[in-house]
Order: structure tokens, then sequence, then C-alpha cells
């Protein structure tokens, strides 16, 4: 009877199609209530029986949720087909990446127009020579709607190549081999790997990580020697504490496989000559709370990153056969300004990546002493990396460069010569010119006292009397900065007259370590703050107006649209959430869902009351009110394995039930061809962009 229930609510949405009424009526989910009790405290979850995804009755609810979304928005259907062509012309058809050398070949990925994936390929020796298609990804996943391919990883002799395919969107790969200089897979097939995957020397063995199959925690590495059933794969490391998530890589020199164990507070690291790939891994210095560290090699020492009495990490380094912790040596020091992000090892001379004031450097360092350099950049806001660099032994460096109004650069730097050459930037078609996009860089307060960056992109003359519309987009959390890249679909909303803007807020690494920890477990709620603070501060300016500002975030992102849904709702005409986590304590109780086990240290485990109650403070689902919501669009896919789909599910059936407004409030849910990152291809994933510009532009003209 419930399941014709559900039937009835999908035929009736359908039904209004084709009837021409204006009103379709929403789903309305059905209340079973769950009593959940922890710490003397009841709460009662009424959406609870909607986490079975093999459920008819909870199918028959989510294709409810989809048809009054496309039933809604209907009438935005050929503004969704303008907005999609339109991004996806923007786009070069047939473009490719730079060439990079390594062992003796050129290695890149092309597009051909019309198709959706990359092909990688190759060229010995010389651009300019024949070219080898080593994988084309658009063959290998022709059958599937969802296609995800890691690799390929090329073994050192450069004839063999290992690559793994996931066609769900759970991060269960199929690992393969192929010979390519016969162009045939050898018959060594691994399933349910994570496609984490590195070569021994010997051109025969493989390191593969594989994942726990329910919680998919990446928690094991084996050895898989060619020509041998993967059953007997002798496994040669098994993290047993589920704070811990393992993967398997190279030193840039060859020299060594590392094994990496990492949590929130802390890491470790194992080493094996590659040259001997039975031999036994040691470890680099056992693991230490608060303690983390990252390793690379040259010459007979370990570079080692760590924040080990330093909050804003400093670099060290270790001798190879004595690399424990009392053998650490200081090479370049902890300061309180500036924030040591990265190293790259080479093996005459170093790439630091350093964060200050919110904006990346490139420092490099020669080995033996020379002058140090850094390259500089004029932008008020940018984003800089150390790109491909595939050769240990060279005297160039590649980098990228990139700002709110540049698309993709990469650059060549002759370490010797300190000539600057340009590689590639990113053609940007339809008529694209910097020169109309204004780009501006600032701080607004919080109301702590404490100053947020906010990076901002705008149409040149933009006026400053809150008439525009505006997009405001932050993630903030696990210390991920959010950087002032180009956005190509972003254009699409400045030339109709929109303001994009980044909210730098507390819980990315943006401003050092301690921006990090600001705004991560009993700080947590500085977050959310941050972000509408700087809302309030961008309508104050003259940017926007609350009834013309949008707000957007994705995953732990989604947590933050779903916190300051509740916290100012009043300040947003629309907000989208992509993949949002929301149900923040049933989450954390639940250590059967993946990434719940290791992220304790981000957010608290609520077992303990003081996290209980904090967390049960801020979570989106339980803190639904019986209030006015903005407009929203909430996107998640049946099968992604991070963030569960039930989550927005019941947090869009919480609000049908209890929010006091008429403003749209819109649930898509993909049901077979997504995973946490969406849909997969280079233009298939603008479809979903094109639904969501057509949410706000339906939202500010009134006819959604």
């Amino acid at each position: 009877m419930r399941l014709f229930n559900f039937v009835v609510v999908l035929v009736g949405v359908l039904l209004f199609v084709s009837c021409g009424q204006r009103t379709p009526v929403a789903p309305v989910a059905e209340q079973r209530p769950h009593t959940l009790e922890l710490h003397g405290d009841v709460r009662v979850d009424d959406y609870y029986w909607l986490r079975d995804r093999t459920d008819p009755e909870v199918l028959a609810y989510l294709e409810a949720e989809n048809a009054y979304t496309n039933t809604v928005m209907a009438d935005t259907q050929g503004l969704q087909s303008e907005l999609f062509e339109e991004l996806k012309g923007r786009i070069q058809p047939d473009d490719s990446t730079y060439p990079a050398l390594d062992n003796g070949f050129f290695y890149y990925e092309r597009f051909e127009e019309g198709l959706e994936y990359p092909i990688h390929c190759r060229m010995k020796e010389a651009t300019g020579a024949p070219e080898e298609i080593i994988l084309d990804v658009n063959r290998v996943g022709q059958d599937h709607e969802f296609v995800s391919v890691r690799g390929p990883v090329v073994s050192p002799d450069s004839r063999l190549m290992a690559w793994s395919l996931d066609t769900v969107g759970r991060r269960k790969y199929t690992l393969r081999i192929k010979d390519l200089e016969t162009g045939q897979d050898l018959g060594d097939v691994i399933p349910e790997v994570t496609g984490n995957v590195v070569w021994a020397n010997d051109n025969r063995t493989l390191f593969y990580a594989k994942q726990d199959p329910e919680t998919l925690r990446s928690y094991q590495i084996y050895r898989h020697v060619l020509g041998t059933r993967a059953e007997d794969d002798v496994l040669v490391y098994e993290e047993v504490d589920t704070t811990f998530s393992v993967s398997v890589w190279k030193t840039r020199s060859e020299k060594f496989v590392m094994i990496h164990a990492g949590q929130t507070l802390a890491t470790e690291t194992r080493f094996l000559d590659a040259d001997r790939p039975e031999g036994e891994f040691r470890v680099v210095a056992p693991r230490e709370r608060g303690v983390e560290y990252s390793v690379a090699h040259v010459g007979d020492r370990f570079i080692i990153r760590t924040n080990l009495e330093a909050e804003n990490f400093r670099l060290m380094e270790a001798p190879v056969a004595n690399p424990g912790r009392a053998n650490w040596h200081e090479l370049i020091p902890g300061r309180d300004e500036v924030f040591l992000q990265g190293v790259e090892v080479f093996a005459d001379h170093m790439v630091v990546t350093e964060r200050r004031d919110g904006l990346r450097h490139l420092r490099i360092i020669p080995w033996d002493g020379g002058e140090e350099s850094e390259i500089e950049f004029d932008d008020p806001t940018y984003s800089t990396w150390v790109d491909e660099n595939r050769e240990f032994v060279t005297s160039v460096l590649r980098y990228g460069y990139s700002s709110l109004n540049t698309p993709r650069t990469i650059y060549e730097l002759d370490l010797v010569t300190r000539e600057r050459k340009l590689l590639k930037q990113d053609e940007m078609l339809g008529g694209f010119d910097s020169k109309n996009y204004t780009v501006e860089r600032f701080k607004a307060p919080a109301r702590d006292g404490v100053e947020v960056p906010i990076s901002l992109v705008q149409p040149a003359g933009a006026p400053r009397n809150g008439t525009s519309p505006l997009l405001l987009y932050a993630y903030g959390s696990y210390g991920s900065s959010m950087e002032a890249r180009f956005r190509p679909e972003v254009v699409s909303l400045l030339d109709r007259g929109f303001v994009f803007a980044i909210a730098h807020v507390r819980g990315g690494q943006e401003m050092g370590r301690w921006w990090y920890e600001d705004g991560k477990l009993l700080n947590k709620k500085n977050t959310f703050t941050d972000f509408v603070d700087c809302g309030r501060f961008l309508v104050d300016a003259g940017y926007t107006a609350p009834d013309r500002l949008f707000a957007k975030g994705g995953s732990a992102g989604g947590l933050l649209m779903g916190a300051v849904s509740n916290m100012a709702p009043d300040l947003f005409a629309g907000i989208i959430a992509n993949v949002p986590w929301v149900d923040v304590v049933t989450t954390m109780l639940d250590e059967s869902i993946p990434l719940t086990t290791s992220e304790f240290d981000e957010w608290g485990n609520p077992k303990d009351p003081e996290y209980y109650d904090y967390m049960l403070s801020y979570s989106p689902y339980d803190n639904v009110a019986a209030m006015d919501y903005p407009a929203m669009l909430v996107t998640t896919a049946l099968e992604d394995s991070q963030v569960q789909y039930f989550e927005p599910a019941k947090w869009v059936a919480k609000l049908r039930a209890m929010k006091t407004d008429d403003n749209p409030l819109l649930f898509k849910c993909d049901m077979e061809a997504a995973g946490h990152g969406g849909a997969t291809g280079r233009f298939k994933q603008y479809e979903e962009t094109a639904m969501e510009y057509a949410f706000m532009l339906g939202v500010l003209d009134g006819t959604l």
C-alpha cells in the first residue's frame, strides 16, 4: 500500500505536465518515527527509513522528487539548453594538454570533438613524432553512463601500463594491465581496488591499495606479480586503526616505493627500495598524535615537511639510512606569517609552495647553495601551482597560473637563465576577453574581529548600488583552501550581470594552519558565521542585496549551506547545496558509513557529550525549524560513496514538512550516472550547471 502511495505521487506530478497546470504538488515523504537516544537526549527522526537504497519505496520517493523538479523547471528547459550549449561552446572541442617528458616519451591527453573523455597518448623522444594512443577512455567507457579512470601508470621500462576503471561511482575500481607494445590487455585483472597503484623497478611487480568493502576506507596494500592470480597477492601492509587511511606512491627519484598512512592529526610513512620489491617496508618515523609529516627523496636524504613544533610547518632532512625523528635536521624553520604548504624535490633543486596573507608563492631553492628565487605575480588574487614535472633530473620547472579572469596558463621556467616561456593557455571560445571583467580582493570583518578574505570577479563597470545578483561560494573544511582560479562556467553568470565571489572562510588553510584549526571541532561554527558575515559585508558594500544574493557549496560546503540556511535564511534569495552533508550527528555515530571513523578529529566524536551537544547545535537536519527559507536547489547521487544520498533526501523531506514559505524547494537525485563529484565527462557535467543557473535566474525573475 505504501509503495502504491508513492507511485500515485509520481504519477500525479507527471499528470500536471500533461494537463498543463502551473503549480505541481511536491512529493510528501511518509513520516515513520525512529527514536535515537544518547547521553540522555532523545531525537526522533521521521525520515530515517529513507536510508535503504534497495527499498522500492525509497526509490519511488526519489523518482517522485526528480519528477517534481523536472516539472517545476519545465519552463526553463529552453534556457537550460541555451546555457548548456553556451557552457559547452566555450570549451575547445579538440583540446590537448601540453606534452610532459618522462623516460624518453612525451605524454599528453587530448580530446576529440564530440567526445566526452580524454584520449591518453605519447610520442617517443620528440614532440611531432608519431602518436601512440595508450588509453582511449571514450572506448573503454562507451557502454557506461558513469566512467572514472585512474591512471594510466606506465612501468619504468615504458612497456606496460596499469589503469583502473569505475563505472558505478562508489570508488570501487577494477585494475588491468596493458602491454603497450602489442596493445593487448594482459590476463591480470584485480577487482575491488581503490585505483591507487605503483610499479616496482623490476617492471613485473605492482603495489596497490584495497578498501574495506563496507566503509570504503583504504586500509590494505598488496603486492602483485604479473602472471599470478590476484587471490595469491601478498598483503604487505594493513592499517588496523580505523581512523587512518593508506595510500601507496613512488618518489620522483624512482628509488623508493612509499606507503602513507594518515588521519586528521597524524601521519606515518614507510619506505621500500624500489629495486627490491620483495623486501620489508621500513618506517621513517613512528606515528605520534598531533604530528604530521610527508616525505620526498633526493640523494642519500629524505626531505620532510612536518608540523612538529611548527604550527605552520617546517622543512627537515634526514638520512635514508637512519631517518628516525632523532636524526631530523631543519632546512626551513616554521614561521608565524608563512604557511609552508608543500615541497617538490628534484635532483638539483626543490620548489617550495608557501602561502603568505592567503596567497600562494613559489620559491626555488638550489641544493648547491646557489641563489634562491621566487616567482612573482601581480594580480590581487590568483592561484599558482607546480604543474606536471615528471623528470627528476631537469633544469626547467613547469608551473601553472590562473586567476578569476585569467584562464589556466602553463609556463616553463629555465632555472639556469631564468627565462620564462609560455607553453599553453586554455583557449576560451565565444569571444571571451579578460578585460571585460575586473578582479578584487578584500577582507570582511567577522563578528569576532577576524578579517575574512574575499576574492571577487564582476563585469567591468558593474554598479555598486545593490542591483547586481551575486553568487557567493565557499567550502571551509579539512584545511582545503579555495583558490581564486578561473572557472569557465562562471563567465555565463558574469555576462548576465552576476558578481561571483569566494569567501575564504575558516576551516580552510588560506591564512595558515591556525585558520584551519579555528574552523573545526569545537570551533566549527566559525565557518558558518564567517560566511554569513561575508554575505552581509557584500550587501552593505553595495555589491548585491539580500533578494539578489545566492549561496553555493558542495559536500562539506553543503553542510555550510545547510547551516547558514538555518542561521540566516533572510540573507539569501537562493541556496544551491550539492551532495550536502547535513545529518551530522547521526552520520558520525554510524561507523559503518564511509569516512566516519577517519573524521572524528575533524568534527568530533558525538559519543563524547561535549561534541554531541556542539554538533547537534549546528547540524542542519536537526535544526530545521518552522520558518521561512530561501529558494533551495539540492542535488545528490544515489551511488555517492562519500555523502550518502539519504542525507539530502531526509533534509529535503523535513524542510518540506516544516518550512512556512512557498519558495521553491527542489531536489535532484542522479539515479545511475554520478558519484560524489557529479556526472563524468567534460561536457555532461555542465548539464547540472545549466540547471543551477536556470534555477537562480528563475528565482530572480519570479518565474520559479
